[in-house]
This record gives C-alpha cells, structure tokens and sequence, in this order.
C-alpha cells in the first residue's frame, strides 16, 4: 500500500471522488481556492454521457465526448488527477483509498466530495448483463456499436431466414430519454445509413422494439409529450411495447411478460439495456458509517446543505444523493458541485457558510426521437419537433468540453444528419467480446498482463512500495489541517 506523498503543506487538502459532472465542475469551481485538490477517477476521461449513444451508433468518436480529465485541468495549479478506483472510505480517519491494477493508494482529506455517480440497474437480475449491455461508460457504448453494426454484417451472411430475422431484430429495453434515442437512431441506421450497403439483405425491413414495464413513453416529460415521441417513434419504424416486463434474457433472445399476464419471447440477437440506475455502492460505505438513510436505488440521505450529518467536511453530489426527490440527472451534480465547492472555499478563506440549503434550478428535460425531431420540457413549455431538435443540439453543445470537440462534434452532426453517413463505424471483436473475456479471466488479470502490482502469484517484488515512500501511508505522515473540525 502506497500514499502520495508526505504532506509538507498547511494547505487544506480536498479529495473528489469523480470525473463526471459533479466532479469536474466541482473541482473547476475550486480553482483559485486556496486549497489543494486531488480529483480521484475510475477512467482517465470525463464522460459526456448524454450523448453516448451517438457512439454506440456511429455518429460520434468516443475522444468527442470523453476528453482526457488531465487535460481539461491541465492550467489548475492546484488540481492533482489521479486514476483509480475508490474502494473505501474512512469517514473517522477522514481518508480515501483507491486502487488500480494492484496498486494502492491512501489520499487523506480536510474535506471530500463525493461524485461517483451511478450505474445500470438490472433489478436484481445482473446476469442479463451479458447478453443485454446498458448505456454507462465507452465501453458499454463501443461494445454495443460492435454488436449493432455487427449484426447486419452477419445478417448478410446468413441462409437460413429465421436467422436473418433474429440478427435483425434490435430490443431496447427502457422508454426513458436514454432508451428513446436509442432506438430512434438504430432505426435511423436502418432506414437510412445502411438502406444501400448490402445486397443480400434489406437493411430496412429491421424490426427496432422499445420495450417498457411502464405504461407511457418519457413518462417524466408527462402524457402530452410522451404520446407525441410514442407517435413519432411509430412513424419512423419503431415498435413500442408498453406495459411489458422482462423475465429473461439468453443470448438469443428475450422473454417477456405482458400486463395482462402472457408470457411471450422475441428472438434477437441485439439486446440494449437503458432502464434503471443504481447508485454507486459508496453510498452505502457513507450510510453505514454515518448513519444515513439509503433509498432502494443506493443513493444517501444528505443534509439540505447536501453534506452527511455529523460530518460537514463530506459533500455527496449528484446521482448518489437522496434529497427532496431530485432527478438524476447532469444539471443536479453539475450545480450540486458548484455549491459544495462554494462551501469548501469559503470555510478555506473563513468567511461563513452559506445560509441558504441547496436549491437545485430546472433548467429542462429534451430527449431526441430522431434527426429533426425531439421532445423539450422546459419550465411552463412543453414542445417538440424541429425547434425542440435545434435547441437540443445548442444545448448539448454547450456542455460538451473543449473547442476541438465541438468543433468535430458539429461536423460529424453535418454528415450525419444532412447526410446518411456514419463517420464512425469502426466495430472490432475486441470492443464486442472484450468485456465478457474479461469478466471470465476474472479481475487478477488485467494486473498480471500490464505490469501491475496485483500480479496472480502475488505483489511483483520490489514493487510493493514507492521509491521514498517506505510503504508509509500517507494519513500516517501527518495530519493536515481539517476544517470545519
């Protein structure tokens, strides 16, 4: 086990605990703080997720919507990014401890952020996940890119037609935001993008299924809107089922059970999974040691300050909490980020709290149902079609990291929704069946063929300290100032 340094500053030391929205913006927000930050991620990019679909379907590279964290930090003298992934969390020790191929790494904190986020949810049935990936990370979306364009490349070699069938066959299962533009742009492939690229098959004749155990499309955006996407949906080719619930799921196909009971099967050979999330499961580290609440997704009870109770110095942000029935989504840890660095920064220059509870301010729901159509509920509005598509994209845009992103993410928009073209559909057996080799090598592998620590026979001698370090913890060389304490 290894720390990251003797503390030789009086600084007070923040830890955030993820590069997504909450993280990021948090530990930007603290940029002429007097502090110093270490921001601790699983990946070494920060995931625009809304638009991992776009890479799943080709539109765009996954660089477009996960720039490296180093690099967005890159000019923040007093941010620190370190890669790991954050496996326990000593509320009384007030430290962190993060792990990545073997390596371990104990980072003491004055004061913590929280943002780890949430995954897929398969409601108790985590073995669908090896026939039905979900939408969370590049992984999920290149893997999915792989099976989808995948399948009509197998498609066009099959004889046998019950095969070409079940190939063709795409099931998203989930009607919300996520599910809708899924389905919509794998039906915009089908219809459009690969309508002439084969000779034996007809790309169009597809069958693209939206399947929900709810009884409405987008039920968040309300009836009106979500009648109008299940309408829209129709008119380009997607078959939504309603009120079906999914009992199981094989590498062929996937069963059903209807409202009124029946159970059915649909062959397919491509199944996407975009329904539930469950919090991190450090919120159940923090629940457990500081006596909050969990709800049935994991995510902690907090303070309307959105700290834990008896621990003002700890900050959870976005999907993981539980407070006044907030959604989960990007604006809630993007603005829940910034008032908790607002808190750390003024308790660092000792000015006093803020008085006011956070307030989270809505700024809308949209969804994309396919190019030139979407749904927007935005305050009292409530609008769809070509105008609630534009601002969709001015949106989405905005929020997208970095000027070269944008630039190339407009481009690729150009081609794709101007023309038919998929400027990114690169699928390779690696990206398909990596995840499932992986998960069977088990998790001592990748270690042992990359030069980490946790090698099968053991820690690699020699390498199971750091030069300097003599294998002290770091929260042993020292405590720092602790504010708030």
């Amino acid at each position: 086990m290894t720390g990251v340094g003797r503390q030789t500053s009086t600084t007070p030391r923040v830890v955030i605990v993820g590069s997504g929205f909450g993280g990021l913006f948090s530990a930007q927000a603290l940029k002429r703080a007097p502090v110093d930050v270490t921001l601790i991620g699983k990946t070494s990019h920060h995931l625009f997720q809304p638009l991992l679909y776009q890479v799943a379907t080709g539109i765009l590279s996954e660089g477009e919507i996960a720039p490296a964290t180093r690099e967005i930090l890159r000019r923040q003298d007093n941010a620190r990014v370190v890669l790991g992934e954050v496996a326990d969390i000593d509320l009384t020790a007030r430290t962190v401890t993060s792990t990545v191929l073997g390596r371990t790494t104990v980072h003491p904190y004055d004061e913590l952020i929280v943002a780890a986020g949430a995954g897929q949810s398969y409601f108790g049935n985590d073995q669908f996940a090896e026939f039905a990936p979900g939408m969370k990370s590049i992984d999920d979306a290149l893997e999915l890119r792989g099976r989808i364009f995948g399948a009509f490349e197998l498609a066009e070699l099959a004889t046998d037609q019950a095969e070409v069938d079940r190939l063709l066959t795409f099931v998203v299962v989930g009607a919300g935001p996520t599910g809708v533009e899924m389905a919509g742009q794998i039906a915009e492939l089908a219809h459009r993008t690969l309508k002439k690229d084969f000779r034996r098959i007809d790309p169009t004749s597809a069958r693209i299924i939206l399947l929900d155990a709810a009884p409405m499309v987008l039920p968040s955006f309300g009836e009106r809107l979500g009648g109008r996407a299940r309408r829209q949906l129709g008119d380009i080719g997607v078959e939504v089922q309603l009120g079906a619930m999914v009992t199981d799921v094989d590498e062929n196909g996937i069963e059903i059970k209807d409202a009124d009971g029946q159970v059915r099967r649909i062959n397919t050979a491509t199944k996407i999974w975009a329904a539930g999330v469950q919090a991190s499961p450090l919120g159940r580290q923090l629940a457990e040691q500081s006596g909050a609440e969990l709800d049935r997704a994991g995510r902690v009870q907090v303070l309307p300050d959105l700290t834990l109770a008896r621990h003002p110095e700890v900050h959870v942000v976005g999907d993981m909490i539980s407070l006044d029935k907030l959604p989960g989504v990007a604006q809630v840890a993007i603005q829940g980020g910034r008032y908790a660095a607002d808190a750390i920064r003024r308790r660092a220059t000792g000015k006093p709290a803020n008085p006011k509870p956070f307030g989270y301010f809505d700024k809308g729901s949209m969804a994309t149902i396919s190019r030139f159509s979407a749904v927007a509920d935005i305050g009292k509005f409530r609008f769809g079609g070509f105008i609630a598509w534009v601002l969709w994209l001015v949106v989405h845009l905005m929020y997208i990291v970095g000027f070269k992103s944008r630039v190339t993410t407009v481009f690729h928009w150009l081609i794709s929704f101007l023309g038919r073209g998929r400027s990114q559909r690169v699928a390779t057996q690696q990206q398909v069946y990596g995840r499932l080799a992986l998960e069977h090598a088990g998790p001592e592998f990748p270690a042992s063929k990359v030069g980490g620590l946790g090698t099968a026979s053991g820690p690699a001698e020699g390498l199971s300290r750091r030069p300097g370090t003599d294998g002290v913890r770091e929260a042993e060389a020292g405590p720092g100032p602790r504010l708030g304490s």
